[in-house]
C-alpha cells in the first residue's frame, strides 16, 4: 500500500509541492514522502481515535470534504511535519498543508471508491489503519450503509440513533 500511496501523492499533489515556493526543490521528494505519512498517520489516528465514521463515510462516498475533521487533522498534521522536517515557517506550511491534503484526502477517496481501481481497498486500508483489528470485519457491507449520508433519522445530526437504523 505504500508504494500506492507514494503514487497517489505525486500524482495527486507532486505539481503541487513542486511549483510552490514554500518547499525548496531539493526537498520536493522528502515533502511528498511526508505527505504521504502524514495522510497515513491521520487517517491511522482517526481509526483509533472514535473518527472511524469519517473515514468510512470518504470511502462509501468517494469524496472528502475540504472541512470535515479529517481533512483539518490531515492539513494540521501535515503542516507540523513541513515545519518540523523541512524548517517552512508555519504559516507557509499551514497554507500549503490546507491547499494539497485535502486534494490528496479526495484522491484517495475517488480511488478506493471506484470498483475499476483496485490500487486501494478499504478492507485493506482499513486493516493497515487498525493494525490488522478490522480483517474480519465486513467493510464493503458497511460501507453499502454508509452510501447516501449517514443521517439515517432524518433529523438533521448523526448521533447513536443514525447508527442504530444503520443496522436495522
Amino acid at each position: 500500500m505504500l508504494e500506492n500511496l507514494l503514487k497517489l501523492v505525486q500524482d495527486q499533489i507532486g505539481g503541487d509541492i513542486q511549483q510552490t515556493p514554500v518547499v525548496p526543490n531539493e526537498h520536493n521528494d522528502q515533502a511528498m514522502q511526508l505527505a504521504g505519512s502524514s495522510l497515513f498517520d491521520s487517517l491511522k489516528g482517526a481509526v483509533s481515535g472514535g473518527g472511524l465514521q469519517d473515514v468510512l463515510s470518504m470511502f462509501a462516498q468517494g469524496n472528502a470534504s475540504q472541512e470535515s475533521p479529517l481533512a483539518q487533522q490531515a492539513s494540521g498534521n501535515f503542516a507540523q511535519v513541513l515545519q518540523d522536517k523541512l524548517g517552512i515557517n508555519m504559516n507557509q506550511a499551514i497554507g500549503l498543508a490546507g491547499a494539497v491534503m485535502p486534494k490528496l484526502l479526495q484522491g484517495l477517496a475517488q480511488r478506493t471508491a471506484d470498483p475499476q481501481d483496485n490500487s486501494f481497498q478499504a478492507q485493506d486500508i482499513l486493516n493497515q489503519l487498525s493494525g490488522g483489528k478490522t480483517s474480519g470485519l465486513d467493510v464493503g457491507g458497511l460501507l453499502s450503509r454508509f452510501q447516501g449520508g449517514m443521517d439515517k433519522d432524518g433529523d438533521g445530526d448523526v448521533d447513536m440513533q443514525d447508527l442504530q437504523r444503520l443496522f436495522q
